[in-house]
């Protein structure tokens, strides 16, 4: 073998046993560092990509804000690529999500199947997420009533109250109701309650123990229709075409897999948190009465209607979603 041979047969053999290079994507989350989402569904989504590619693709996850402050700005950190991977929810951004908002509307989903509804028509969200990819979706459990000082038993008792919601369609159904809905992401919400800047908040019962909401609610009111939130993770699009296709299909099935770990994890912590604050001295679980409840409902019916005609006159297939969603 000559020389020239030799050198050309070593430098195959090299880039045959040169590993492919490792690709760290970066997930950033606005929620604390001992926030339950952590050990629930981030580490079991890591370990999916890592194992799923050899270790070829990892996760590293930015709790607490650590790649930029706001969670308002989650959506566009994705779409710029200041992370490779985001959460947020879509009710902070609601003018770029009006199809997959709709979920989250009283009584279009529940919130035991709601997440699966929602994967199984996800193709039907494709136009909402052109810019990124969207890798999970699910619901948390239902919207209750938190508030300070003013125990809810009734839409007379809500009169007037400044409420956080979570959303545009959110603050449409708290208006309904008689409050005055006031725009806020969750982490501001204990000192804004703690502060009298809001009466209360419409928020789950996850943030009881995850945001530490117990220590400033002492009324939660339970019982009727309300809104049901949506997370989801979305990635930079740019970052996941970089993938190879069978790196691409393992990040898809783990983004999957997260979104039930997600939903279940929500749910079962909201029931916790929710039965350790009406065993609380001097806390109160008010369980509305059926009249109250037919009221609450009655009047955030025509909202409900409302939104999906209009959503409808701006170009979205919205019945149809809906529709599809109710379906099983």
């Amino acid at each position: 073998m000559t020389a020239k041979s030799l050198a050309a047969a070593l430098a195959a053999a090299t880039l045959v046993a040169t590993p492919a290079l490792a690709v760290e994507l970066k997930l950033a989350d606005f929620q604390p560092p001992t926030h339950f989402v952590v050990d629930s569904v981030y580490t079991p989504m890591a370990e999916a990509i890592s194992e799923g590619t050899d270790g070829e693709v990892t996760v590293r996850v930015f709790m607490g804000g650590e790649l930029g402050p706001g969670p308002a700005e989650q959506y566009n950190r994705a779409v710029d690529g200041v992370a490779e991977i985001v959460f947020s929810l879509p009710g902070y951004t609601a003018s770029t999500f009006p199809k997959t908002l709709l979920a989250e509307l009283p009584g279009v989903i529940d919130p035991e199947t709601g997440t699966e509804r929602m994967l199984a028509n996800i193709d039907m969200l494709s136009d909402e997420y052109r810019r990124v990819v969207l890798l999970s979706l699910w619901n948390n459990a239902p919207n209750l009533l938190f508030t300070a000082s003013q125990p809810i038993r009734s839409m007379d008792d809500l009169n007037g109250l400044n409420i956080r919601v979570p959303s545009r369609n959110a603050g449409l159904v708290v208006e309904a109701w008689g409050g005055v809905p006031v725009s806020m992401p969750a982490t501001d919400v204990y000192n804004a309650m703690q502060t009298g800047v809001i009466d209360g908040a419409m928020i789950d019962a996850t943030t009881l123990t995850a945001f530490r909401l117990a220590e400033v609610t002492n009324y939660i009111t339970v019982g009727m229709d309300t809104a049901i939130s949506q997370f989801f993770l979305v990635m930079n699009r740019d970052g996941f075409e970089s993938l190879s296709d069978d790196q691409q299909a393992v990040v898809l099935e783990a983004g999957r897999e997260a979104a039930l770990n997600g939903n279940a994890a929500w749910l079962e912590i909201a029931n916790t948190a929710l039965d350790d604050f009406a065993a609380t001295e001097g806390k109160e679980v008010i369980e509305l009465s059926p009249e109250a409840v037919e009221a609450f409902n009655a009047a955030s019916a025509p909202v409900v209607e409302q939104i999906i005609e209009e959503a409808e006159a701006a170009g979205v297939d919205a019945r149809a979603y809906v529709e599809a969603l109710g379906d099983e």
